[in-house]
C-alpha cells in the first residue's frame, strides 16, 4: 500500500477521471455505509454483502489490511490523498486500482470518507498517466511549486510546503517574499521574471537562508525555474523546483574556508600576526567573534609548559577578531593577560587537550562566569548564544586556546562546526609552534650577534663615533653585519664594517669569528691592504675546513668588509676595502663624496689583492661606513640608494646620533630587507702642543740628547713624575735603533690619554724581546721596556718601522 501524502487543497484536480470511478462511504470506524453500482462492478460485491462491513476486507491481503488501520488514524489529518492499492475482487483476483480518499463532513457532524477507485487495467492511459503524475508531483522528494505571471504561489507541492514551513493554504496567492523572509527573494524573482520574459529555463541556481522550518539553521536550495505555457504558447506562470542541498553547500564551505584558511595563515613566522590571521579567517563564516590566547611564554618563542601542567603560566591576547568593528565584545586588548580560573573552559580544555561546546549558554548556571561579572555582563550586553573552546596544540604541547562565539547568527555551533573549528586550529597551531620556535632562535642569533657586537666605541681624542644596527625582518632571521672601533698604536683608531652572507646562528657565529680575526690582525699594526689579505687567507682555511658543511662554507665565501686608520697627528685616513661599498666623507661645509677606492674581490676568493688609498681630512669631517642593506632596495639602483645616502648625511653639523637617526629615517622608511649596519665618525686633529718630534743622527752620543729632549717635554707637559720611566724608555729605544737599524733616527712623543713614546728607523728587521743570561752585557732593553710601560710594539711603514711604547698618565681618565 502507498502511504498517504497531503494532496492539494482544492479537488480541481483529480488524481484520475472520476467518469471511470467506483465509489464507496466509509464511517469514522473503517465500516462500509454507503455502496454504489460501480463499485459492485469493480470488486463483484453486491449491496448486501458489502455494507455494514469493514473496509479493510476488500484489500488484497491481511498485511495490507493491518496497514490500512494504522494509516486510518493518518488519513484525518489530511484532507485528500490519492494513491495505488491492491484490492480483492469477490471472486479472488487481485486488482490494481487508483484510490482516491476525501474527506467529508454529514450533516449529523460524524466524519465520513468519501473512496473513489478506478480499474488501472480498463481505464484509458492517459487517465492513468494523469493519476500518477499528480501522485509523483505530490510525493516528490523535490519541492515544487507554481507561480502566476506576477510571481505569486498557485500551486505546491508537499516538499516545498515542508521546506518552507508555511501552511500550504497560507501561502497560495502570497509573494515570495512574504513565505520566505530569511531567503534572497529578491534574486529569486528577478531569475523567474528572466525566465518568464525569455522562456530560457535558468538551472542551478544555489540560494542560502533561513526559513520559518528551520529559523536557527541556514540552509542551502539548489533551484531550478522553468516557464509554463498554454496551448498557443502563450506565458502562464513559472514553475520552480528546489532541492535541499545544505549539507552539499556546506560541505564545500568547509573545504573552501580550509583552502584559504592554508593559505592566509602562517604567512609570516611571526607567532602573533599568525594568530591574528587564525582569527581572520574564522570570522564570519565560521563565527561572530574569536580570541586567539597564547601562554605568555609562547609569545616570546619560549617553550611552553611540558607535561600537561599549565601551573598558573599566564595566557596573553594575541589575536582576536568581531563581525562588529573595533572588536567591542573583548574585555582584553591585544597582548594583554586575560583572567582564567583553573575551573575556566580556557583551561580545562588545555589541560585536557580537549574541546569543549556550549551550544546555548545559561548565564546564570554557567560556573565559569561566577567569578567573571566583566565577561558575564558582555555576554549579555552582545545576546552571546553558543560558545566552543579548542586547544591550541602542535607536536603534543599545549600553545593556547581559540574561542570561537556567536551572538548574531541564530544557529548554534554543532557537531560539524566543531570538527571544523578543530581543523582550523590544527593547521593554526603547527603555523604558531614554527614561528616561536623561529623566533626563540631568531632571539638567540640576535642575542649572539648583539654579544659579538661592540658594546663600547672607544673613538678617544681622535674620533667622536656613533653607530646604529638594525636586524632584518624575523622572516629572514637575523644576518652577518657588524662594524667596529679598534684603537691602534700612535693615537690612530681603525673604524671596521663587515658584512657575512647569510642570516641565521651561523652568520652571527661567522661573523664573530671575523672580528676577532680583525682584531688579532690589528694588533700586528699591519696596513690595510696586509689586513685584508690577511683575513682573505683565513677565510680560504676556513671554507675549506668547513668544506662538509656547504650552509657553513657558503657564510664564510663572500664576506666584505672595509677597513680603515685615522691617524689624528696627520689627520690623514688609509683604507682599503674587499667587495664593500665605498665609505662616505663628509666634509665641514657638508660636501659628500665617495672615496674613490679600489672594490677588491669579496674575502674568501683569492683572486685579485687589495689596494690602500689615502685622503687627508680637515678637522670635523665626518666618516659614514656602512653595509649594503642601508643604500640597496629591491627594484632600485645601488647609485639611487648612494644619492639618498649622500643627501641624508649632507648635515654634519648635527649630533652624530641624530644624523644616524636621520639616516634611517630616510633610507629606511619601513622594516629593512637586509642587516644594516652604520658606522659615522667625526675626525679630530690632535693639537701641537699635544705631540713633538726630533730628527736624530745615527751616532751613540745622541743617546743622551735624546733623554734630555725627552724630559724637557714632560717637563712643558707637567708630567715630571714620568720622567725617570720615560728617558730609560727613550735611551733604550734609540740606543736600539743605533744598534741594529739603518739610515736616518725620529722620535716622537705624544701625549693623549696615554703617553707614547716612538723611534723610528729605516730598517725591517724584527726586534724580538728575549730574556738575557747574567753573564750577557746587553740584550735586556726590550725587555725592561715591556716591564715599564703599559704595552709596545712595532709598526712597519712603506720605508721602514717604528718601535712603540705607551705609559699610563696618572690622574687623567682615559678616552
Amino acid at each position: 500500500m502507498v502511504t498517504p501524502e497531503r494532496g492539494a487543497a482544492a479537488p480541481a484536480k483529480a488524481p484520475f477521471d472520476l467518469a471511470y470511478a467506483a465509489s464507496a462511504l466509509i464511517d469514522g470506524m473503517g465500516t462500509i455505509v454507503g455502496w454504489t453500482a460501480a463499485a459492485e462492478h469493480l470488486l463483484g460485491y453486491p449491496p448486501t454483502e458489502a455494507l455494514h462491513r469493514p473496509a479493510t476486507l476488500l484489500l488484497a491481503s491481511p498485511a495490507q489490511a493491518a496497514e490500512a488501520v494504522e494509516l486510518a488514524a493518518q488519513w484525518r489529518d489530511h484532507d485528500i490523498w490519492g494513491g495505488l492499492v491492491a484490492a480483492r475482487h469477490r471472486d479472488g483476483r487481485r486488482i490494481e486500482v487508483g484510490l482516491r480518499v476525501s474527506a467529508l463532513t454529514a450533516p449529523d457532524g460524524q466524519e465520513r470518507w468519501l473512496v473513489s477507485a478506478i480499474d488501472l487495467a480498463k481505464t484509458p492511459s492517459w487517465a492513468v498517466s494523469s493519476a500518477i503524475l499528480e501522485g509523483f508531483l505530490t510525493r516528490s522528494p523535490i519541492g515544487m511549486a507554481v507561480l502566476s505571471p506576477d510571481l505569486r504561489y498557485v500551486w505546491l507541492n508537499d516538499t516545498l510546503e515542508h521546506f518552507g514551513g508555511v501552511p500550504r493554504e497560507r501561502r497560495i496567492g502570497m509573494r515570495l517574499a512574504d513565505a520566505l523572509p530569511g531567503m534572497d527573494t529578491g534574486a529569486m524573482e528577478a531569475v523567474m521574471r528572466e525566465v518568464l520574459l525569455t522562456g530560457e529555463p535558468a538551472i542551478d541556481h544555489e540560494f542560502q537562508g533561513w526559513t520559518l522550518a528551520s529559523p536557527y539553521h541556514e540552509r542551502s536550495f539548489s533551484t531550478s525555474f522553468y516557464r509554463i505555457n498554454d496551448a498557443e504558447g502563450r506565458s502562464m506562470g513559472v514553475c520552480y523546483m528546489a532541492m535541499d542541498v545544505t549539507d552539499r553547500w556546506r560541505a564545500r564551505a568547509r573545504l573552501a574556508l580550509l583552502n584559504e584558511a592554508g593559505a592566509c595563515i602562517g604567512s609570516t613566522l611571526d607567532v602573533t600576526r599568525t594568530a591574528q590571521e587564525l582569527a581572520d579567517v574564522s570570522v564570519p563564516r565560521l563565527a561572530d567573534f574569536v580570541t586567539v590566547d597564547l601562554l605568555e611564554p609562547v609569545l616570546r618563542g619560549g617553550e611552553p609548559p611540558s607535561g600537561g601542567g599549565l601551573g598558573g603560566v599566564p595566557l596573553c591576547r594575541a589575536g582576536m577578531r568581531s563581525v562588529n568593528p573595533g572588536t567591542p565584545e573583548s574585555i582584553v586588548a591585544p597582548g594583554e593577560r586575560i583572567k582564567a580560573g583553573d575551573t575556566s573552559p580556557h583551561v580545562r580544555c588545555m589541560a585536557t587537550g580537549r574541546s569543549e561546546v556550549e551550544g546555548d549558554i545559561a548565564i546564570d548556571r554557567a560556573s565559569w562566569l561566577t567569578d567573571d561579572p566583566a565577561r558575564a555582563a558582555k555576554i549579555r550586553e552582545f545576546g552571546m548564544r553558543s560558545v566552543m573552546w579548542v586547544p591550541l596544540r602542535a607536536r603534543g604541547t599545549v600553545l593556547g586556546v581559540v574561542t570561537f562565539i556567536r551572538h548574531r547568527r541564530p544557529d548554534p555551533f554543532e557537531q560539524d562546526d566543531l570538527l571544523l573549528a578543530e581543523e582550523l586550529v590544527a593547521r593554526a597551531a603547527v603555523c604558531v609552534d614554527n614561528a616561536r620556535r623561529w623566533t626563540r632562535e631568531h632571539e638567540a642569533a640576535l642575542t649572539l650577534q648583539r654579544s659579538l657586537l661592540p658594546q663600547t666605541l672607544p673613538g678617544g681624542t681622535a674620533l667622536e663615533v656613533a653607530s646604529r644596527y638594525l636586524p632584518t625582518d624575523i622572516q629572514d632571521g637575523v644576518g652577518g653585519d657588524w662594524f667596529d672601533v679598534i684603537p691602534l698604536s700612535g693615537a690612530r683608531i681603525a673604524l671596521v664594517v663587515g658584512d657575512v652572507v647569510g642570516h641565521g646562528l651561523t652568520a652571527a657565529a661567522t661573523m664573530g669569528r671575523l672580528r676577532t680575526a680583525v682584531h688579532t690582525l690589528a694588533d700586528m699594526d699591519l696596513p690595510p691592504d696586509e689586513l685584508l689579505a690577511h683575513l682573505d687567507d683565513l677565510i680560504m682555511r676556513l671554507t675549506e675546513e668547513e668544506s662538509a658543511d656547504p650552509s657553513v662554507a657558503a657564510t664564510v665565501t663572500g664576506a666584505t668588509c672595509l677597513y680603515a686608520v685615522y691617524d689624528p697627528v696627520t689627520r690623514r685616513l688609509t683604507m682599503a676595502r674587499a667587495g664593500h661599498p665605498p665609505p662616505a666623507v663628509v666634509d665641514p661645509g657638508g660636501r659628500v663624496t665617495f672615496a674613490e677606492l679600489p672594490a677588491g674581490p669579496p674575502l674568501g676568493l683569492g683572486a685579485m689583492p687589495f689596494e690602500s688609498a689615502e685622503l687627508e681630512l680637515a678637522e670635523g669631517s665626518v666618516i659614514a661606513l656602512y653595509t649594503d642593506g642601508l643604500i640597496e632596495t629591491f627594484g632600485e639602483d645601488v647609485d639611487v640608494g648612494l644619492d639618498r645616502l649622500a643627501r641624508a648625511l649632507a648635515h654634519p653639523e648635527l649630533p652624530l646620533q641624530e644624523l644616524c637617526s636621520g639616516v634611517l629615517e630616510r633610507l629606511l622608511p619601513g622594516p629593512p630587507a637586509d642587516d644594516v649596519a652604520l658606522l659615522v665618525a667625526r675626525t679630530h686633529a690632535l693639537a701641537p702642543d699635544r705631540f713633538a718630534a726630533w730628527d736624530l743622527p745615527v751616532d751613540p752620543v745622541v743617546v743622551s740628547e735624546a733623554r734630555a729632549l725627552a724630559g724637557r717635554q714632560l717637563a712643558e707637559w707637567g708630567l715630571e713624575e714620568l720622567r725617570a720611566t720615560t728617558e730609560l724608555v727613550v735611551s733604550e729605544l734609540v740606543t736600539n735603533a743605533i744598534r741594529h737599524a739603518s739610515g736616518p733616527i725620529r722620535l716622537r712623543m705624544i701625549r693623549q690619554s696615554v703617553l707614547i713614546c716612538e723611534v723610528y728607523d729605516g730598517s725591517n728587521t724584527v726586534p724580538r724581546l728575549r730574556h738575557a743570561r747574567t753573564t750577557d752585557e746587553g740584550g735586556r732593553g726590550l725587555f725592561l721596556i715591556a716591564q715599564l710601560t703599559r704595552r709596545w710594539g712595532t709598526r712597519y711603514t712603506a720605508d721602514g718601522k717604528l718601535i712603540w711604547a705607551e705609559q699610563e698618565i696618572p690622574d687623567i681618565p682615559r678616552g
